[in-house]
């Protein structure tokens, strides 16, 4: 593989001189070559230095990896995950009917479709006010409380299908700041409020916190009666009955599913809730269309692997330490911080499998908002700043509001701009007659000239599909998952463990007696002194 990461720098350092806008002059039918599409979903990524011969060795980088073969374990559910000794099958809980997906040589899809039919149920009764509260009424709001993967996806995927959102509202509490659950809580009525409380372990300090919280608000108003108005995602059943959430109120899942691939199963509850079975079920079959193109298609012609190979591409070939998440479609909002969980927890990683330390630059840090506001805030820097920002759009062809369609054409128009001006930028003596249009002359002129100059050939890909509908969500989420598996892969790291999460939460246990009134001498200045001033008495209060 060495002998291939080398070949891709040097043909890089080759073809500097050639721009992106160049590659479309000497090829007419650039376009039809590098894109691809499956259901109805378009990757194009012909705006990008990218060419035949960088493109087949980096083909050859991902077979020398291994890739088809690990793909082919993944949904086998071999323990691909070593660093905790298990499978990575949240493909398994999108798997259609008649699947058979073994672990430790049990099929698991019974219980997978026996717990999707319990959430079905439940989901089912309660939109239709047969699970009610305490007094009867029926439920208007549900409260989802979790953090990471147990709030990202469901804030995400409700606000996407806000069109298909015919159930209780959904609100979201994941921060332990007491701002968020009061701001959450504020204009709601416990008598119709149920909670969700979702957390594997039933332990997370932020998530149980805020439980707490809310469980105080629910007792204050309906006593005793606060329990019928409590739902748990867990799989800790002994601490859930303690709170006393009845059995059939707790839906878990398996070790086997990570908390950000987490959104197919029992954590996507609120999903479910807000857009009923079919809604639910038609995205969960976007996902598995997805598992299937990037299970069979060959890697040439595979969107995952594509988007992935385009990554590697920029990140370690380029050098170009970013990328940005730019969805056209302003239900997608939550989406950039959905895929930064999703790509910089699965491979913010500088360990190999094996446990050396990684050689090459790996996970690169993803951020985002949707267009066209983030064009009126950090464009600026994608179009003419010092750091070349690889963007990703996404734009649908339709929206929902038929009679507001010329504002979407608009949408579709700014999408289409930006990434054209990315690439083709403007030259100087454009940007000089520019401004003697505009009236600039003598020695105000070459002054002008260069702050006009756009220097373009600035890479991007964009993602098309026909309407933000739930399969296609699900095809876009399955997508970027299998493209953060594959570059894991290529780079030789697990995806699917997050041991970096884990020091700060303890050293957080140890501060808080500290931050309470004890001591502890082994701290640094720096903390001791900050926890002097966050304790200080305050002379306005």
């Amino acid at each position: 593989m060495d002998k291939i990461w080398s070949g891709l720098v040097e043909h890089r350092r080759r073809s500097l001189a050639t721009t992106i806008a160049d590659l479309f002059q000497t090829d007419p039918s650039r376009f039809q070559t590098f894109s691809c599409e499956t259901d109805g979903l378009l990757l194009d990524f012909s705006k990008t230095a990218l060419d035949e011969t960088g493109l087949n060795a980096l083909v050859e980088l991902a077979e020398q990896a291994g890739l088809g073969a690990r793909i082919q374990e993944m949904f086998r559910g071999e323990a691909i995950n070593v660093t905790e000794g298990r499978a990575v099958l949240h493909t398994a809980l999108r798997a259609p009917g008649g699947a058979e997906v073994r672990v430790d040589d049990e099929d698991i899809m019974p219980q997978i479709h026996e717990t999707l039919q319990r959430m079905e149920q439940f989901a089912q009764a309660l939109r239709r006010g047969e699970v009610s509260g305490s007094t009867g009424a029926q439920f208007t709001d549900v409260v989802n409380i979790g953090i990471g993967g147990s709030d990202l996806g469901p804030v995400m995927a409700t606000l996407a299908l806000a069109p298909y959102c015919d159930g209780p509202r959904c609100h979201f509490v994941s921060n332990v700041d007491g701002a968020d659950i009061t701001a959450s809580l504020a204009g709601l009525n416990p008598e119709t409020t149920l909670v969700i409380i979702a957390s594997k372990s039933f332990t997370t300090t932020e998530t149980m916190t805020n439980a707490a919280t809310a469980l105080s608000w629910l007792h204050t108003a309906l006593g005793e009666g606060a329990n019928q108005h409590l739902v748990a995602v867990s799989t800790a059943l002994d601490k859930t009955a303690e709170m006393g959430i009845p059995q059939e109120r707790v839906f878990g899942f398996a070790d086997w599913v990570g908390g950000r691939y987490s959104l197919w199963g029992p954590v996507g509850l609120p999903i479910l809730i807000a857009v009923g079975r079919d809604n639910f079920r038609a995205m969960l079959g976007g996902a598995a269309a997805m598992d299937q193109h990037f299970k069979t298609a060959d890697l040439r012609h595979n969107l995952p692997v594509l988007l992935a190979l385009v990554g590697i591409w920029h990140s370690n070939i380029c050098g170009y330490a970013t990328r940005a998440i730019l969805p056209y479609e302003q239900r997608l909002a939550r989406l950039p911080a959905y895929l930064q969980q999703l790509d910089m927890e699965s491979n913010g990683k500088g360990v190999t499998l094996e446990g050396h330390r990684v050689s090459r630059t790996s996970g690169p840090i993803v951020w985002g908002e949707p267009g066209t506001n983030g064009q009126h805030a950090f464009y600026q820097l994608l179009h003419q700043g010092t750091q070349v920002v690889p963007a990703e759009f996404l734009i649908g062809a339709e929206g929902h509001e038929p009679e507001l369609s010329h504002q979407h054409d608009l949408l579709k128009a700014n999408c289409l701009a930006q990434s054209e001006a990315l690439m083709r930028g403007r030259s100087a003596e454009q940007a000089r007659e520019l401004a003697v249009s505009r009236g600039i002359a003598d020695a105000d002129l070459d002054r002008m000239t260069a702050h006009l100059t756009f220097p373009g050939n600035r890479p991007s890909v964009t993602l098309a599909y026909p309407r933000l509908t739930p399969f296609v969500l699900g095809q876009i989420i399955a997508l970027y998952e299998h493209r953060v598996f594959t570059e894991g892969t290529i780079w030789g790291i697990n995806s699917f463990d997050q041991w970096g999460v884990e020091l700060g939460k303890e050293l957080a246990v140890d501060l808080l007696p500290l931050i309470q009134g004890g001591t502890d001498s082994s701290k640094d200045g720096s903390t001791l002194g900050l926890v002097a001033k966050l304790t200080a008495p305050n002379p306005e209060t």
